[in-house]
């Protein structure tokens, strides 16, 4: 699947394979009900002066009594839901290759994210231009084609995540989008550029068989399309060699032994060989070709090593020629290439903040001069830069505050503002996020992140748990825990066992740990040591999650009961076979890898009962909220259907809301904005926080099957 974070659709500097990106995020939301948290704003906002608290009476600013709820991390006002949750006022910035524009995500009148595109000479950010015309869920990514002159964006139909590649002309003020991989259910992937060959690329699609991609060439000009390589049908996702521009490189999964291979060709005509098999429980696969003819490429691998580390291979024999860089902790994660010579520039690590291992000095320098030039203790990102590389669009993230653009002039070593993601969170305090360790029963350290709501006395907790499973967390601006900080409630984010990142042993100490098992009890353990540091009040602990952490949140309340005064699951399953009976054909060929992480669900029926929250319904005794996007292809509305109507019947607390234009998390600001006073409201009712005023959001649309179904009765 595509993901919607500020990086254009294929980016060198992290160059992950479409097929590693499939395999590892298979339950996570493709939109966050945060949304873009570190880097979008609301178009407009006024600050709610009154707050509601159950069983406390509104009262306003000037109320003495107000400061008993007061947290010591944020702002003293409530920070409205729209400048948290909002759209962005600018994101997503990008540099055509020349340098002559600069494009950004911005929204239209009607508050839907467009392309915007100005010259860079013009400074002034509110005299771009519109150029895409979406007037619905809006465009969430897109990048530069080599010409300089055409921008390729992704969109699919309300949520279905049948994603089109579509092409549109940002010179010409009366240009039309065109649909690149036009067709019903078709689902492009897996795009390419090539400076080398600035009137073609190379996309795959779905269009002859539902379950597998073939690549196809297109001059996306004419939108000209021929098939390049046909899908033999094990094939999860392709590479090429960039001074050919030819297919050349292949990741393949064996249904098998669930073993990952990856296949190599001389050139388009010669046959197809392995050049590496990873058995199942190693992690690898080929970064990039050498600029050497053909004689050695870049590989990550796992093998004879606990982490993942970046190796150089020789391609004819699979010899691993050198071992360029690894970490003991945690896996190679983004590796910077020089796109000509092919040298490795840098690699970044991250086990709970990212760093940076240099093989190019001047990068080097370049990058200590940025973090001296940013905000205190921002991490430094690059966003952009021109073909020549000597201008660039730097990233300053930082936990307490939005993310904020400058131009760098690599020449000149100057800096210059671009913009902030979102100013209105300028008027704001937030609180910083600490990254901490936590040591399970067993005694594995996790990884994790705490926000908390106030540092001197402990208050309600919301454990909000990542999707994936095969993910992970990271320290960052989130809207959701400044959100829940505001509202009174400290936040904690775990890596448990199975994300991703911490090498692979800890991501498959995760097998066949679902609900009942240690991935969960990771949660557990974790929510037992924010309690035992203070920092929690024990009887009110609220377990969030979307995907696979609306799964966790449904586990949690079925296995320790206990634990949890209430839960909010957004797209998470219910029943873990019927989730997979029901996953898109593109999936197929990684539903084995699927069940040997899992367990054995097709096989085994008792196991699926055993790890399944639906059939331990009687078991929950706390209030659960759920959310879901009736055109969800990952967890289909029956997930949520069927465990909602279940406590319904039994009489167990639960609310549950379904947006009929969405998909697998909500993607449009209206849909975000409602679930969200939901729960709100829903949060306030059952753990005692503050409360913005809430009655509905214009333009969501929100529907509650269980209330409908009472009316037919």
């Amino acid at each position: 699947p595509f993901y919607f974070h500020n990086t254009p659709l294929n980016k060198r500097e992290m160059k992950i394979s479409q097929a590693t990106l499939s395999t590892l995020f298979v339950l996570s939301c493709s939109y966050s009900t945060s949304a873009f948290a570190p880097s979008f704003r609301s178009t407009s906002s006024t600050a709610t002066r009154g707050v509601t608290n159950t069983g406390i009476s509104s009262f306003t600013a000037s109320d003495p009594s107000r400061s008993q709820l007061m947290v010591t991390t944020t702002s003293e006002d409530i920070i409205p839901r729209e400048v948290l949750f909002g759209n962005p006022k600018y994101a997503s910035p990008e540099l055509s290759p020349d340098g002559k524009f600069l494009t950004f995500l911005a929204p239209n009148d009607e508050g839907v994210l467009n392309v915007f595109v100005r010259s860079t000479a013009d400074e002034n950010n509110d005299s771009a231009r519109m150029v895409t015309k979406d007037t619905s869920r809006g465009i969430r990514q897109y990048q530069w084609a080599p010409d300089s002159e055409t921008i390729f964006f992704l969109q699919d139909f309300e949520g279905d995540e049948n994603f089109h590649l579509w092409s549109i002309d940002s010179i010409a003020t009366d240009s039309v989008a065109k649909d690149l991989t036009p067709g019903k259910d078709v689902k492009a992937s897996n795009l390419i550029t090539n400076k080398r060959f600035p009137d073609e690329i190379l996309v795959a699609t779905n269009e002859r068989n539902p379950a597998c991609f073939d690549m196809y060439r297109v001059q996306y000009k004419t939108g000209e399309k021929v098939m390049d390589t046909e899908n033999p049908g094990d094939v999860l996702g392709w590479g090429s060699e960039d001074s050919s521009f030819e297919v050349r490189e292949a990741l393949v999964k064996n249904q098998e032994d669930d073993s990952s291979i990856v296949r190599v060709r001389d050139d388009k005509d010669a046959e197809w060989r392995d050049l590496a098999i990873f058995p199942y429980g190693e992690d690898g696969n080929l970064v990039e070709f050498c600029a050497d003819d053909g004689k050695t490429c870049f590989m990550t691998s796992s093998v004879g090593r606990e982490t993942s580390a970046l190796l150089k291979v020789d391609l004819k024999t699979g010899e691993t020629l050198d071992v360029i860089s690894a970490n003991d902790k945690c896996d190679v994660g983004g590796i910077v290439i020089d796109d000509d010579t092919k040298e490795i520039k840098a690699i970044s690590y991250n086990y709970a903040r990212t760093k940076r291992e240099f093989f190019d000095k001047d990068l080097e320098k370049d990058y200590e001069l940025l973090k001296s030039l940013g905000p205190e203790d921002a991490e430094v990102g690059t966003a952009s830069k021109t073909e020549d590389e000597k201008t660039w669009i730097v990233a300053y993230t930082r936990s307490d505050g939005p993310t904020e653009y400058v131009i760098y002039d690599q020449e000149k070593k100057e800096t210059k503002p671009l913009f902030v993601s979102k100013p209105d969170l300028l008027d704001y305090k937030f609180a910083p996020m600490e990254d901490i360790r936590v040591q399970a029963r067993d005694g594995l350290e996790l990884v994790g992140y705490l926000t908390r709501a106030d540092t001197e006395k402990k208050t309600p907790l919301i454990l909000l748990v990542h999707g994936g499973p095969w993910a992970r967390d990271y320290w960052s601006f989130n809207a959701q825990a400044q959100w829940f900080a505001n509202r009174g409630y400290a936040t904690l984010q775990m890596n448990y066992r199975g994300s991703t990142g911490y090498g692979k042993s800890f991501l498959h100490k995760g097998d066949g740990e679902w609900g009942v098992g240690t991935m969960q009890h990771d949660l557990t353990d974790s929510v037992q040591w924010a309690i035992d540091e203070g920092i929690a009040d024990p009887e009110n602990i609220c377990v969030y999650g979307g995907s696979y952490g609306g799964y966790a949140c449904l586990a949690g309340l079925a296995f320790t009961p206990d634990v949890y005064k209430c839960g909010v699951d957004i797209v998470g399953p219910s029943n873990i076979k019927t989730l997979l009976d029901s996953i898109p054909a593109y999936w197929g060929p990684l539903r084995n890898d699927m069940l040997k992480k899992i367990g054995d669900v097709d096989a085994d029926e008792e196991f699926n009962k055993k790890i399944s929250p639906l059939y331990h319904v009687d078991n929950i005794k706390s209030p659960l909220l759920i959310g879901q996007g009736a055109n969800d292809p990952r967890v289909k509305q029956a997930e949520a259907d069927q465990i909602a109507f279940a406590m319904q019947k039994k009489g167990i607390p639960v609310e549950y809301v379904l947006y009929p234009d969405e998909g697998h998390g909500f993607a449009r600001p209206e849909n975000r904005i409602d679930f969200n006073g939901r729960a709100e409201k829903f949060l306030a009712t059952h753990l005692g926080g503050r409360a913005e005023p809430f009655d509905g959001v214009d333009g969501a649309t929100a529907v509650f099957p269980l209330e409908e179904s009472l009316v037919e009765v």
